[in-house]
């Protein structure tokens, strides 16, 4: 592993990578020199092979958002820089790092700003994988496992886990601290070989590039060694998925408008409605937060991912929690299905959006649940009145397709049809060939 190196000049800098990324949040990349960076203020891509755009109209520019620029810890000859997608000079609806920009101006209208934070769950394992007309197999290889067998997961939280993985880890943090991200917590998951990053609060947009950044950062990290950053929703069958869990509030001259001191939770009204618009849209921003064939796969009961809209406080159980504060400016909520395989512009975004519409719409969320809703089966769940998530991708899909009003004053209907349709795409593909567990249980019949 390479020796951190903190730059403060570009002396060294050669190269400069230009990253943007597409409607799914993809990162792509594009290295230019530093004459030419410096020299241009935006520079050609195809955006038809990126799924952005139709080959008809596949021209398209990215611009650097210049105080966006960092040298790459790890190499001072490349610097990166975080680029906006346009059409030639004009906005463009498929530049999803534009959609932070157009939900703050909507916000300034109220007077409100956002306040966003998430905690970014991830595993880092060996996988061989093979998927072709004639053969389909995975192997996942994992090294946290103890002298008797197979790893107690429910016992892995937070433990002092494998020496390799804790110090990739670190790398993983450090060169993340480098480039600007405040990393506040790191531990272990709950799963073998998985670990949680917490990234503090700040605004959509800066959070955003957080998790693009630490994703990129971990796949470098991980691929000196022969592991991989897995940031899949489910990549073992028996074993707790990852997500990407965010917390929110709005704030108004610096003053919390979650917090509300006469309520004997210490939560204002304006954050029951918010709470409310989660409930009311969850099922169609699933297709936003939740957006792989994989995903619902983690959104299954016994593996400590939500499965019913609910709410709560405290209560891990539930789709939407308001964790416990000791602070006025602490308050906040914390929605629990989104997961890292998102697009983090379009899904914090979105999930902003959807608390937005309760609030203007005074949605009421109901009573909080006090129940453990893993317990729960459905029939019960429906007597109760709580809504289940949806079961798939494509269902989640076809609910986005009849439920995306409020999502108007920052999404254009050009960017949800064309999002829709990548994900058909997707799922079509990912679907199409039969897995080694369908060969085990229908060979015979």
């Amino acid at each position: 592993m390479n020796k951190v190196n903190a730059f403060k000049n570009t002396d060294s800098l050669a190269w400069v990578n230009l990253h943007y990324v597409d409607l799914v949040g993809a990162l792509h990349e594009l290295t230019v020199s530093k004459e030419e960076y410096e020299n241009s203020e935006f520079f050609g891509i195809d955006g038809s092979s990126v799924n952005i755009s139709e080959v008809n109209e596949s021209d398209l520019t990215i611009v650097p958002d210049k105080t966006t620029f960092k040298v790459l810890p790890w190499n001072p000859a490349f610097g990166r820089v975080f680029c906006n997608v346009r059409d030639n000079s004009r906005s463009f609806w498929g530049d999803t790092r534009g959609l932070p920009f157009k939900l703050m101006e909507y916000l300034r209208d109220y007077g409100v700003e956002e306040v966003v934070g998430v905690e970014l769950e991830f595993f880092i394992m060996k996988v061989k994988a093979r998927v072709s007309p004639t053969a389909s197999y995975v192997r996942v290889n994992l090294s946290e496992r103890p002298p008797k067998g197979r790893l107690n997961v429910r016992n892995a939280y937070q433990i002092c886990g494998d020496r390799l993985l804790s110090k990739l880890v670190r790398h993983i943090v450090t060169y993340s601290r480098y480039l600007g991200i405040p990393i506040s917590k790191v531990h272990h998951e709950v799963a073998p070989n998985q670990f949680e990053l917490v990234i503090p609060s700040s605004n959509v947009l800066s959070i955003s590039d957080a998790v693009i950044d630490v994703k990129y950062v971990s796949r470098y990290v991980t691929s000196k060694t022969g592991f991989i950053a897995n940031f899949m929703p489910k990549p073992l069958p028996d074993d707790n998925g990852s997500g990407m869990h965010v917390h929110v509030s709005l704030k108004k001259d610096g003053i919390n408008l979650f917090y509300d001191p006469e309520d004997p939770f210490k939560i204002s009204q304006y954050c029951r409605y918010f709470i409310g618009g989660l409930l009311q849209h969850g099922r169609s921003l699933s297709a936003l937060v939740s957006p792989t064939v994989n995903s619902y796969k983690r959104l299954t009961p016994g593996y400590e991912a939500p499965i019913y809209l609910a709410w709560g406080f405290s209560n891990r159980s539930a789709a939407v929690r308001v964790p416990k504060a000791l602070k006025p400016g602490e308050v906040r909520v914390e929605y629990r299905p989104p997961d890292p395989s998102s697009n983090p512009y379009v899904a914090l975004t979105a999930v902003i959006l959807a608390g937005l519409d309760g609030i203007k719409r005074k949605i009421d969320p109901g009573d909080p649940v006090r129940d453990n809703l893993y317990k729960l089966d459905e029939r019960k769940a429906k007597e109760m009145g709580f809504e289940v998530l949806p079961r798939s991708l494509e269902e989640a899909l076809d609910e986005l397709e009849s439920d995306n009003a409020y999502l108007k004053p920052v999404f254009s209907n050009e960017f949800i049809g064309k999002y829709v349709d990548v994900k058909k795409r997707e799922i079509r593909e990912v679907t199409k060939y039969p897995t080694p567990s369908e060969y085990i249980n229908y060979l015979s019949v």
